[in-house]
């Protein structure tokens, strides 16, 4: 299985970069973690939020790789603990389908791909930055792989 990391936004800090890196490294190849980068929508003076999101998830959608699971990320979504993470993990594994994980921008994601989605996942009730959820996302999936394994790394 792969987890495909549609993000949208290109050109993140380098502390973005070399955190999703550090945790990406870490997955094993059952569960290789490849992060995409989807261009964003126009920003700017006159453009629209609103088209800006809808051209976003045109581009999220054409990206999905054929036949994979879609969760996509979203505040209205369900909210996993690291052992419930763990337990979806397993089961993402079981099945060995493609596993693609959707992040909007910086207004969210556009009503069709929460539409598309097979899931919808909260990461929390906080709100983050979306450069910062590519960091979170990658650290929580080895987190839960490391559970899965029995790995010292998570001590909870």
């Amino acid at each position: 299985m792969r987890i495909h990391l549609l993000c949208v936004g290109r050109r993140m800090p380098v502390w973005v970069d070399a955190g999703y890196r550090e945790y990406a490294k870490r997955l094993p190849p059952e569960c290789a973690l490849r992060l995409v980068e989807i261009e964003p929508g126009h920003r700017g003076k006159g453009a629209s939020a609103e088209v800006a999101r809808r051209e976003e998830g045109v581009r999220l959608l054409a990206a999905l790789p054929k036949g994979a699971q879609l969760v996509a990320l979203d505040e209205r979504g369900t909210a996993w603990s690291t052992a419930q993470l763990a337990r979806e993990l397993a089961g993402w594994l079981a099945e060995g389908r493609d596993l693609a994980l959707l992040v909007g921008g910086p207004e969210g994601l556009d009503d069709a791909c929460r539409a598309r989605a097979d899931r919808l996942w909260s990461l929390s009730p906080l709100t983050f930055p979306h450069p910062l959820v590519r960091v979170i996302l990658a650290e929580q999936l080895y987190r839960a792989w490391s559970l899965l394994g029995g790995h010292p790394y998570h001590r909870a």
